[in-house]
Order: C-alpha cells, then sequence, then structure tokens
C-alpha cells in the first residue's frame, strides 16, 4: 500500500516509515520540519535502500495537501502531525487547538476529495483522563484532561468518529500510545526533541551524553513505591509495528477501532533512570524537585485487544529500550546536527 505520513519526519514517524518500507508498503512524508530534521529522511532510506517520496509542506495548508494528494495515489494517512508537549500546551492553547485540529481536519477533507477511505490516528493514553484508573482498557469513556495537550486528542478522536459516521465507507484505527522511547537499533535515528526535551527518556541520554547538566525528577512522594510517577514505556519499534500492523487491518474494516499500544508493564521514573545506567554504565546525575501540574501517579496500558485482534504485542524488553536509545545518542550527541 501507498501510505502518507503526516509528520513523518518525527520521532514515531521515522519509525513507523522503517517498518513499513521494511513491510513492502511505500511512504509519503509530509513534514514541515518544525520538530524534526530532513535528515531523517535520509536515514531512513539509509537503513532501508529504499527511495522516499518527501514533501516540506504545513498539514494545515490545504492548497499543498491537495496537490500531494493529487500527485500520488494514496491509500492509507497515518496522522502523526501533532504538537505534543504538555507544558507548552498550557501556555500556548490556541497555538495546540489550531495546529492539531487543523492537521486533522485538513487531511481528512483532502481524503474525501481523493476518495482516501484509511484513517490511522496517533492519539494517546492522555484520553483516559484523571476519572480512570489503570490498567486502561479501549472501552473505557475518555476522561476529562488536565492540559490542551490532551483535550485536542479527545477532540480528534470525537472528530474522527463523527466522521466514520457520517462516511461508512471509513475506516479510522485509533491508537493510544503509552511512553514510546529507544530507537532504531542502527542509531542512525532517534528521538532529536527541540530545545529542551519534554519526555523523560531524551533528557536523561541528553545528561548521559554531557549535553545537559542533570535531571530534574517531578515529584518523590506520588503514592508509589519509591515515590515517583509509574509509567508504561513501550520501545519505538514495537510502536512503529502496531502502525503497520494497524494499516494492514485498515484495508479490510470499515467504522472506528480503538487499540491500546503498550507493555501493560509499569516503571517507575527512578526505575528508568537505574535501567538506564545498568544497560550503558554510564551515571546520570539527577534531583528530585517538585510535582509538575497535570502529571498522574501511575499510568499503564492493557493492550490484550491489539493482541486479539491486531496480533501485535511488545516483544523489546526495557534493557533494549536503554541500549537503544544510548547507542542513537552516543553515536549523535548532538541529534541530527552535522
Amino acid at each position: 500500500m501507498n501510505v502518507l505520513l503526516a509528520g513523518g519526519a518525527g520521532y514515531i514517524g521515522s519509525h513507523t516509515a522503517v517498518e513499513l518500507l521494511n513491510a513492502g508498503h511505500q511512504v509519503v512524508i509530509v513534514d514541515d520540519y518544525s520538530n524534526s530534521s530532513p535528515e531523517a529522511v535520509h536515514r531512513i532510506e539509509k537503513i532501508t535502500g529504499k527511495r522516499v517520496i518527501s514533501y516540506e509542506a504545513d498539514v494545515k495548508n490545504k492548497e499543498k495537501m491537495r496537490y500531494i494528494f493529487s500527485e500520488n495515489h494514496i491509500d492509507c494517512v497515518i496522522h502523526f502531525a501533532g504538537l505534543k508537549a504538555v507544558g507548552e500546551s498550557v501556555r500556548l492553547p490556541l497555538k495546540y487547538y489550531r495546529n492539531n485540529i487543523d492537521t486533522t481536519l485538513t487531511l481528512l477533507e483532502c481524503m474525501e476529495e481523493a476518495g482516501v477511505n484509511q484513517f490511522v490516528f496517533s492519539s494517546s493514553a492522555t484520553v483516559y483522563g484523571e476519572e480512570n484508573k489503570p490498567p486502561y482498557v479501549e472501552t473505557m469513556h475518555r476522561g476529562s484532561c488536565s492540559n490542551p495537550y490532551g483535550w485536542t486528542k479527545v477532540m480528534m478522536e470525537q472528530i474522527l468518529e463523527d466522521a466514520a459516521k457520517a462516511n461508512p465507507k471509513l475506516s479510522v484505527i485509533l491508537l493510544r500510545y503509552f511512553n514510546p522511547i529507544g530507537a532504531h537499533e542502527s542509531g542512525l535515528i532517534g528521538e532529536d526533541p527541540q530545545g529542551i526535551p519534554n519526555n523523560l527518556m531524551p533528557f536523561i541520554a541528553q545528561v548521559a551524553v554531557g549535553r545537559r547538566d542533570h535531571l530534574t525528577v517531578f515529584g518523590g512522594d506520588y503514592p508509589t513505591p519509591d515515590g515517583t510517577c509509574l509509567r508504561d514505556y513501550i520501545h519505538v519499534m514495537d510502536l512503529a509495528n502496531g502502525h503497520v500492523k494497524a494499516v494492514e487491518y485498515a484495508a479490510s474494516h470499515k467504522g472506528v477501532e480503538v487499540f491500546n499500544l503498550g507493555t501493560g508493564t509499569p516503571y517507575s521514573v527512578l526505575d528508568i533512570i537505574h535501567a538506564f545506567e545498568k544497560a550503558t554504565g554510564v551515571k546520570v546525575k539527577y534531583e528530585i524537585g517538585p510535582r509538575r501540574a497535570g502529571d498522574l501517579s501511575e499510568v499503564w496500558a492493557d493492550s490484550t485487544k491489539a493482541q486479539k485482534v491486531l496480533g501485535w504485542h511488545a516483544e523489546r524488553t526495557l534493557e533494549d529500550m536503554c541500549r537503544d536509545t544510548w547507542n542513537w545518542q552516543s553515536k549523535n550527541p548532538e541529534g541530527y546536527k552535522k
């Protein structure tokens, strides 16, 4: 199949592109490189030995997207083109609502015009909100979110459900991610956040490689075994494989289907730090700071449905996640910068 990856040069998009190409599919990447790099596309080609069609474009720009759909026969769209920093979304809510919702509407409108009926959406465990308790299952109602980023995911899921009700040909797969970490085993592609990392693992890696002095752990007094937050960390290559399964499932499916993509095993912040140190032999300097607004004490998945319906399950261990992160960061201390 020909799969359009909106935001396909980013962290999860680039790894998914590799898995799609290795599975025999073709990809078209559209990215404005606001939180990614054109170098990622070259490295996807290097890893796979296959040519990638790519466009530098803002996915909100309908005229450009129309042109891309007209130039390429697209079978399925994967939507990765979302802003994703929780703290920034609190400071800049309008930016998040404009980007995340507009990109979704533009893609749906262009798909309708081009007769494309398969859509895989990069959603998030944040949609379970504060009311639900882990392990989260797909049958739970969406909860109340503590930040605009989470609300954009809730709203986009609702938009996609409404679109599928109105168009019986539409196949929508909502993939609710938990905490992706790790990198491709080659060390050629990985997570390269712009500015100060918002997520734990790239911050740990940047401290380990000497780019940052220390890590601040947000809160050491949560009701968990060691006082730090518990999260479900999943290797980005397992997550990427989940997208391949979703694309293939969407081809023979109609309506909306929701899948959690996680391991089902929660680890604390301190667990991750110590696992990274053990896997790499590198000491990570950290200190315990105050809690961060909006953080829940524990979040993890029940991914039974993905295993039963998609035949997918996470295969890589926490040690794999730490080792592959360090392989990427140590080979690319400044990320994709030359």
